[in-house]
């Protein structure tokens, strides 16, 4: 028996491709790839930017909201932190805790940190979700890591990224989308 390769009447193009890999992000599983969507309701992208620290990228930011509604600190939302950079478990709790005394704000133990971080590679994904105002979600590369409750937690920790002293006012403003 004789095989015949089928050629399609016109050969794909980049764009062709570039359409469909866009496509299936906009389908039900790669919506569910973000722990963002599937957790808080009618969350839309809202804002995002890229944080630096000495002209080098540490990682993207994208801020969901419900609606793509303005930052409202009453509401529930969620920051997903994609890295750029490796960085250890110790300078992320180190960081975290020294940012949140740097703005004013109450820090919880550094025991709690030290369940819901680990060391990141390029390329993770840490999602910080609220659910109220004493408790926030944490996600790496889609698992569940922790919830941590403090009081204040998600005004506290959320306020290092989308605060009124962050260290980079052009960045928050960029990630709250003003």
């Amino acid at each position: 028996m004789a095989y015949q390769r089928m050629n399609p009447p016109f050969p794909p193009r980049p764009s062709v491709y570039a359409a469909l890999a866009s496509l299936m992000l906009l389908l039900p599983g790669g919506l569910a790839a973000s722990p963002v969507l599937g957790v808080l309701n009618n969350a839309e992208l809202r804002g995002t930017a890229t944080f630096r620290y000495l002209g080098f990228p540490i990682y993207d930011a994208q801020l969901f909201t419900q609606g793509a509604a303005p930052l409202n600190w009453k509401q529930d939302f969620g920051l997903e932190l994609r890295y750029r950079r490796n960085l250890s478990k110790k300078a992320l709790v180190n960081s975290t805790l020294d940012e949140m005394r740097r703005i004013g704000r109450a820090a919880p133990v550094r025991a709690q940190l030290e369940v819901c971080f680990d060391a990141v590679s390029k390329g993770d994904r840490y999602v910080a979700i609220s659910q109220g105002p004493d408790k926030v979600g944490f996600w790496l590369n889609g698992q569940k890591v922790c919830t941590m409750s403090y009081p204040g937690i998600k005004r506290s920790f959320m306020s290092i990224f989308l605060g009124e002293n962050t260290r980079s006012a052009a960045f928050t403003q960029a990630l709250r989308g003003n």
